[in-house]
């Protein structure tokens, strides 16, 4: 893995589907966002804070590092001092198939339940699994791996959706984003749609996600054009059908919640 002290923030080859790897070695701050993939990771070097589905959290080098789709998270530096770790992005798919044998068959959700554990296992099987995908593809020994490492991390038979506990009018609102988060959603029409005033809507969409309904439709706008250009399509016409007004602004946006630009991220990708 890289050695110097440059910002090094890239995705890392892989064949394997389902499955992003990701190397960082920074002293950015990020700020607040979520994925709409799993993620898994390890911190190399240094020590860092962020926020969690659990409240703010600090790793430092060694911990294993997690996350859940949709869970709002942060990143900082502690002391300003560089840190690295490696991260695997993994599609809710493939997360799914391995709830089902985690399972036995009973159930397909499934909750990482530690945004930040010391746990040397957990740790070895990552670097395992991180090194084969890079260096020694083997479908197999990836699957085996990656369920050792599932069964280790996650709450057997937890969903990741924490808009259940929320008010209905809430979740419908959400969910009008999820459904098209292209589209123009002003707060009246949000409103509207989970029958309460503006001011109630704004607070309680923070408190159940983490963001304001503008902060969250950004974020899924963010999500679909990354997945866009994993499938192949150039950054102007993913801008575009992702409902940013151009491309530019997706960029500004993009860099500043992965800290690489989107011709960064293709470009690693190949």
């Amino acid at each position: 893995m890289p050695k110097d002290l440059r910002t090094i923030i890239r995705p890392v080859p892989c064949a394997t589907r389902g499955i992003e790897p990701m190397f960082a070695r920074t002293t950015l701050t990020f700020a607040r966002h979520f994925h709409d993939q799993f993620g898994i990771g390890v911190v190399l070097s240094g020590a860092h804070r962020s926020a969690s589905g659990r409240g703010p959290v600090e790793a430092v080098r060694g911990d294993v590092i997690t996350v859940n789709p949709g869970e709002v998270r942060d990143g900082a530096p502690i002391g300003g001092k560089v840190r690295s770790w490696a991260m695997l992005y993994l599609d809710p798919d493939r997360i799914s198939k391995i709830a089902l044998d985690l399972n036995e068959g009973r159930s397909a959700d499934l909750e990482l339940a530690y945004p930040v554990r010391t746990d040397p296992v957990a740790a070895s099987l990552f670097r395992k699994m991180f090194r084969s995908l890079l260096w020694e593809p083997d479908p197999e020994a990836t699957a085996e791996t990656l369920i050792l490492l599932a069964d280790r991390l996650a709450v057997r038979g937890a969903g990741t959706d924490k808009g259940n506990g929320a008010p209905l009018g809430l979740r419908r609102a959400q969910q009008a984003i999820d459904d098209d988060p292209t589209a123009r959603h002003s707060l009246e029409d949000l409103a509207s749609v989970a029958s309460i005033g503006r001011f109630r809507l704004i607070r309680g969409f923070a408190a159940q996600t983490g963001m304001t309904p503008h902060a969250y439709t950004v974020q899924r706008r963010l999500q679909l054009a990354r997945r866009l250009l994993r499938c192949g399509q150039s950054i102007a016409l993913a801008s575009a059908k992702a409902g940013f007004a151009d491309q530019s602004h997706m960029t500004r946006l993009f860099s500043r919640t992965y800290g690489m630009t989107p011709g960064t991220y293709v470009r690693a990708r190949y």
